[in-house]
């Protein structure tokens, strides 16, 4: 796993690679809007591409992580099918309803039953390299979501410019990534993080959440202001110092956001010693993602360390999907 964290860049340069190369044809009906079907670590791009792009987006994008699809899918959707193994059994079920709706289909996956299904029915695939743990190969589906929302002119194409400005980032900053990424995983260490965030890049808090639970083997739980602000700030009670609070920062948080993110802070602090901030770097939405997703992948990696641990180890997640094939 630390290898594959520290080719992070090269991935998204490969990705960049597979991307260009993608063909894809254009539906006959005019698109309406998007959906991205996906789950775990073959999902959470989904996510942060649709936070990403919902400023410019010329229409709707919705992310599903189910084995359902929404009931507006139909000829004028695309349909956009992530699943690294091929063989995720809900994306198939979606991929299947997709198909009976006539939507537009472009499969992102590394081979499996989605692949075939879509060669057997002239779909379109992009194909993205094989053997990763899911989670590892984050790069990969992340940029050719993009390259299939360009294609169909749902964003602009400015977005690759913006990848490859974040891949110079992150190998110039790594040293530095490295660094805080340790000290941070040591201030989390034996406690239950609590991650938050401006709504906007809710999605990155999703990503760090699921690597420290698969990387760390941890409980954790993340939340996004200014929705927290309305609830889960009254939870903050009783002083708790097993809980340790990290709070991801863009520069470009909205202003009322940030403020209240001060505010939370003198509150939460006084609950618990352990309040870190993580502030991003870069001059773009897609530069500030990818800094933090590194760096907070970095840190579950070294809590995996420090409990002496296999961070790739999943058992529980194989026994499940062994228990769900008798059936």
């Amino acid at each position: 796993m630390k290898q594959l964290i520290a080719n992070f860049s090269k991935h998204l340069t490969e990705a960049i690679s597979i991307g260009e190369s993608a063909i894809l044809h254009q539906p006959p009906y005019s698109i309406k809007n998007i959906l991205i079907s996906g789950l775990g670590g073959s999902g959470i791009g989904g996510t942060i591409v649709s936070q990403i792009v919902s400023g410019e987006a010329r229409v709707p994008i919705t992310v599903s992580k189910d084995y359902f699809i929404p009931a507006f899918v139909d000829g004028n959707t695309v349909v956009i099918i992530c699943s690294y193994s091929g063989n995720t059994e809900e994306t198939l079920s979606a991929m299947k309803f997709a198909m009976e709706k006539k939507a537009k289909i472009v499969c992102i996956s590394s081979g499996g039953e989605v692949v075939e299904i879509a060669k057997k029915n002239g779909l379109d695939f992009i194909l993205i390299p094989p053997g990763f743990p899911p989670r590892s190969a984050f790069a990969f589906p992340f940029v050719q979501l993009f390259y299939v929302l360009g294609f169909f002119k749902i964003i602009s194409s400015n977005v690759i410019k913006d990848i490859k400005s974040a891949i110079d980032l992150i190998e110039t900053e790594e040293g530095k990534i490295l660094e805080e990424a340790k000290n941070i995983a040591g201030k989390l260490l034996n406690k239950i993080p609590v991650i938050y965030s401006d709504a906007s890049i809710e999605g990155v808090s999703v990503r760090f959440r699921q690597q420290i639970n698969e990387n760390s083997k941890m409980l954790c739980w993340h939340h996004a202001i200014p929705e927290m602000n309305h609830n889960e700030l009254v939870g903050w009670v009783e002083k708790n110092e097993n809980l340790a609070v990290v709070i991801l920062r863009n520069g470009s948080d909205y202003s009322r956001s940030q403020k209240r993110m001060e505010i939370n802070k003198e509150i939460i602090s006084k609950k618990t010693s352990t309040v870190v901030e993580i502030h991003s770097k870069g001059n773009s939405k897609i530069e500030n993602a990818l800094y933090l997703i590194h760096l907070c992948d970095w840190v579950s990696q070294f809590l995996a360390d420090l409990k002496n641990i296999d961070s790739t180890e999943v058992k529980v997640i194989d026994f499940l999907k062994g228990e769900l094939a008798k059936i």
